[in-house]
């Protein structure tokens, strides 16, 4: 092979020359880049995001298993269980009726025996359950009621009884020293006993809006029926149905259906022919009876 010959290989077109110092002008292009640019910020980038998708791993599992953790139980007064909440702790239906029938009658299960009286539930699921109960202070250190108190600054105690009053005969000022009892709920009682025109038991105290029933516990350790007031009674065979529905035990619809009741059975005889009537109170029938003439 001559010069000539090799020399015929580096014969290039202008186009072919301009191509070349093209190419070679990348080529010199992409070599300072590699050269001046530091590729370390990605790869650090890429690791602290590395990192963080680890991490975001462990807190998806630590979510899942805190999913599958049982939710906390919390204290509860058993008296207020509801439909859903006796289904969650697993009683049956039969069970959960008991203790709303129980609590119908204005009861209250007071310790975790007497709940499985009412209820009969099995003493398995009372184990469960029992350590969340959480019965009011009055029920947990309940004593005999406080006839006596101790002299200060004596080894004996000095006897004092308590002289229970008649609620019929209470002011605002005897009603607030009971504990439990303010300005508002004082007033309520007043103002029921003047609608009723006295009480005749002191279970009727249960209507007064607001009491609960450690106050009324501390009601009836001050206070009784010492005799029964005098009433005006109302005529039952006679009363329109607009004076039947101002008791405050008769509404309006009952009072209707009494009138009814009357008009085709004929006059009342006894208490006894009025709680036929559909919707009458049975349970307070004992103590509206003393508020009827027959």
């Amino acid at each position: 092979m001559t010069f000539n010959t090799i020399k015929d290989y580096f014969k290039f077109s202008r186009e072919q020359q301009t191509g070349i110092v093209f190419l070679f002008g990348i080529i010199v292009i992409l070599q300072l880049v590699y050269f001046f640019v530091d590729f370390n910020a990605v790869e650090k980038e890429y690791s602290d995001k590395q990192k963080w998708i680890s991490l975001q791993s462990e807190v998806d599992d630590a979510k899942m298993h805190g999913q599958n953790d049982k939710p906390k139980t919390y204290l509860f007064n058993p008296n207020f269980i509801s439909d859903y909440k006796g289904y969650k702790l697993g009683m049956s239906v039969q069970e959960i009726d008991r203790l709303l029938a129980f609590r119908k009658e204005n009861k209250f299960v007071n310790s975790v025996k007497e709940f499985q009286d009412v209820t009969k539930v099995s003493d398995s699921l009372l184990n469960i359950i029992a350590p969340f109960f959480k019965f009011p202070d009055w029920v947990n250190h309940k004593k005999e009621a406080k006839e006596y108190k101790y002299a200060q600054n004596s080894a004996f105690a000095k006897k004092e009884k308590i002289v229970l009053i008649d609620i019929n005969q209470a002011t605002k000022e005897d009603l607030i020293k009971i504990s439990g009892i303010g300005e508002v709920i004082s007033l309520r009682i007043l103002t029921q006993k003047e609608k009723l025109g006295g009480f005749v038991s002191m279970e009727q105290l249960k209507d007064v809006w607001g009491i609960s029933p450690e106050v009324i516990l501390n009601l009836n350790n001050h206070f009784k029926i010492a005799k029964l007031p005098n009433l005006n009674k109302i005529d039952i065979n006679n009363a329109s149905i607009k004076e039947l529905s101002q008791f405050f035990y008769f509404k309006y619809d009952l009072a209707r259906q009494i009138v009814k009741y009357r008009s085709m059975n004929g006059d009342f005889k006894n208490i006894e022919d009025l709680i036929k009537i559909n919707g009458f109170p049975v349970e307070k029938a004992n103590f509206i009876a003393l508020y009827l003439d027959f």
